[in-house]
């Protein structure tokens, strides 16, 4: 066996998919789902485990490097990676000016998980796919290392996606996630049979474009049925409103199930307000994909 095909890991899959009741889904004849990507590895969670398997059996134990804010899911999970299976990861963080500073909790982990943090200037940063950066960067990193972009999107992580909407499809109608890179969406529209709802957590509009490139690089062109509602940001990523905030403890309390606030509260605040408007018809099965749990440090 692949040492880095991670099955040794033994994660819970298919990942479970637990039906839940909400007066205000059923009053409209809805079915609420929730796909429970978060319980499927406890360091390596939901779509950063179809995101990375394949990217991490290809690069077979050389060093990783890859991208991500200070509050990356992504380097969190990459590092964990690198622990649980012995390889060198290094992490090249947006924002020079957190170099000089007490490393946050998200780093913090990171770090103590063995991954190298190399923080760079904005401008750099953006530049990150540029071929002569991504060459100065390389030099920094340990020989042969294997680049994973930012937020583990590339045509790998799209296929490894593609499970999660095989493992929906007969059981839901429409399945709805959040939206980073747009990686999980792209796969996960590709495997299922019914409609896919992308609610992006950034705004500016681009998500679009990204999940046609990468369906592009992974098979050539356009999968499945998918659309983007992109008015549940909040204000962009990392930002968590007041309304925001009030529904993720609401549905907490209803549902005794903790909400990652970044991604998984504003997919499910954007279901259920589309489910108030009337955008489905009673009948319809909505799948919610839990992609992560709240950080615990």
């Amino acid at each position: 066996m692949n040492a880095f095909d991670l099955s040794h890991l033994r994660p819970r899959l298919p990942s479970p998919l637990e039906p839940v009741e909400d007066e205000r889904f059923t009053r409209r004849g809805l079915t609420l789902l929730l796909k429970r990507e978060d319980l499927i590895h406890p360091d390596l969670p939901g779509n950063k485990w179809r995101k990375l398997s394949l990217n991490l059996r290809e690069a077979a134990g050389r060093p990783v490097l890859t991208f991500g804010g200070a509050y990356s899911n992504h380097l969190r999970a990459t590092s964990a990676a690198g622990r649980l299976l012995g390889f060198p990861t290094v992490g090249v963080v947006r924002g020079d000016e957190l170099a000089g500073r007490p490393l946050n909790p998200s780093l913090a982990r990171c770090a103590a998980d063995g991954m190298r943090l190399e923080f760079v200037d904005r401008a750099t940063y953006r530049a990150k796919n540029d071929p002569a950066t991504r060459a100065r960067l390389l030099e920094r990193a340990p020989a042969g290392a294997y680049v994973v972009p930012e937020g583990g999107s590339n045509a790998l992580a799209v296929h490894g996606c593609v499970e999660l909407g095989r493992e929906l499809a007969g059981l839901a109608d429409v399945a709805a996630v959040a939206c980073g890179t747009g990686g999980t969406l792209a796969g996960l529209a590709a495997g299922f049979e019914g409609r896919t709802l992308g609610v992006p957590v950034l705004k500016g509009g681009f998500l679009g474009g990204e999940v046609r490139a990468l369906q592009e690089a992974a098979f050539g062109g356009p999968r499945g049925d998918w659309t983007l509602d992109e008015r549940f940001h909040g204000g962009g990523y990392a930002r968590v409103s007041p309304a925001l905030e009030a529904f993720a403890q609401d549905f907490e309390a209803r549902h005794g199930l903790a909400i990652e606030r970044l991604y998984v509260a504003k997919m499910l605040y954007g279901l259920t307000t589309l489910a108030e408007e009337g955008a489905f018809p009673a009948g319809t099965r909505l799948a919610a994909v839990i992609t992560g749990a709240p950080e615990t440090v």
